[in-house]
């Protein structure tokens, strides 16, 4: 993609009257050398993995085969449908459908990696119950993913999406920027508002590191997804209710560069570090050691 930073895209889009996800659109195809159906066809597939695997995960056993880790989504969906969720009922199906994404990738299910495994529940969540929500057709919804895509793909080249390299905020945090900016899109926001709401999502989570328990993508990644989730409505709404993001949203993405590369190694994906090495994480280790 010829552009290299949000504000690029955001003008562009402005005068060309464009959303991001056409931008990105035209760009692949531009690039790939194929055709428009045939690329939008391809996103429409992944889409349907995205909402296969949230509804194998609110219907099936994922516990993993660890078996740390299973069941919460469906916890989070019974507990929403006899009470009433402190966050709402949108928020409360976002979480638990990206819970359940998540889980569903720690049980060895098939998901897509948006932008990582890792935090692969987190767009599905928010898209699907959202979706669900607004009645919105497949189609409006694989355009969305373009957005998030054209969003992730700047995140990527300016900074990190991967855990090792700048930890959870480079993979969980990418996914709420991506959320978030897609969302204000699907909802008809305006391509700045889309930006200032992945500036606003990120700077909620700079600086969060990577620490899995036990090196396994499940404690604490999953139950982050679900919160990612939430995090990425509100966001969303921030920037369409009028918020700005001050601190401009590509000068984030380079303070998520520099918090990545000053974070140390025990706090990127080595499990060397934070959750992973409390009492309970060594405890949980060295039984996964006498199980092997």
């Amino acid at each position: 993609m010829k552009y290299r930073f949000l504000h690029e895209l955001a003008a562009a889009g402005q005068q060309q009257a464009k959303t991001i996800s056409q931008i990105m659109l035209e760009e692949e195809i531009a690039e790939s050398g194929q055709t428009e159906e045939h690329i939008f066809g391809q996103m429409a597939d992944y889409y349907q993995i995205m909402k296969d695997a949230v509804n194998k995960g609110l219907t099936t056993n994922t516990q993993s085969k660890s078996g740390l880790t299973g069941g919460d989504a469906q916890r989070v969906q019974a507990f929403s449908a006899n009470h009433e969720p402190s966050s709402g009922e949108p928020a409360s199906t976002a979480m638990a459908y990206a819970l359940a994404v998540s889980e569903v990738n720690a049980s060895m299910g098939r998901i897509i990696a948006t932008p990582t495994a890792g935090s692969c529940g987190i767009i599905p969540g928010v898209f699907v119950s959202a979706q669900e929500r607004f009645g919105w057709s497949d189609e409006h919804m694989v355009r969305g993913l373009f957005c998030a895509g054209a969003i992730g793909y700047v995140i990527a080249n300016n900074s990190f999406i991967s855990g090792a390299e700048g930890g959870c905020q480079a993979e969980v945090g990418s996914a709420i920027g991506m959320a978030a900016g897609a969302m204000v899109e699907l909802r008809g926001g305006t391509v700045d508002q889309a930006v200032h709401a992945v500036g606003l999502a990120l700077k909620n989570s700079l600086g969060l590191i990577c620490d899995p328990v036990g090196g396994l993508v499940e404690i604490p990644c999953i139950v982050r997804n679900g919160f990612g989730a939430v995090t990425a409505l509100a966001a969303a709404d921030m920037a369409l209710a009028g918020v700005r993001s001050i601190i401009p949203s590509d000068e984030v993405i380079n303070v998520m560069l520099e918090v990545g590369s000053a974070m140390p190694s025990k706090h990127r994906e080595t499990a060397q570090g934070g959750l992973a090495q409390t009492p309970t994480g060594r405890k949980i280790m060295e039984n996964l050691k006498k199980r092997k």
